[in-house]
């Protein structure tokens, strides 16, 4: 697919580290699959992996963590 922020490139399937911030709570997620951008790097995420992400990031600000690098194991 074409990337909608530089309209240069176009994305591979590939892995990223997403950044979560809320309130005091820095959630790192790495090895998240993604659509990344091949000029710019921007990445994309389908709907079922930010469902994911997201419940990874509000699990480490429920928990009251300040900074939390999880790993993800994707089946």
């Amino acid at each position: 697919m074409e990337c909608t922020l530089c309209k240069n490139g176009s994305t591979e399937k590939g892995h990223v580290t997403v950044t979560l911030e809320k309130g005091e709570t820095i959630v790192l997620i790495k090895n998240v699959p993604a659509e990344v951008c091949t000029d710019c790097g921007h990445y994309y995420l389908s709907s079922e992996m930010t469902k994911l992400v997201l419940e990874k990031g509000n699990e480490a600000y429920k928990k009251g963590a300040e900074l939390e690098v999880v790993k993800l194991q994707v089946a």
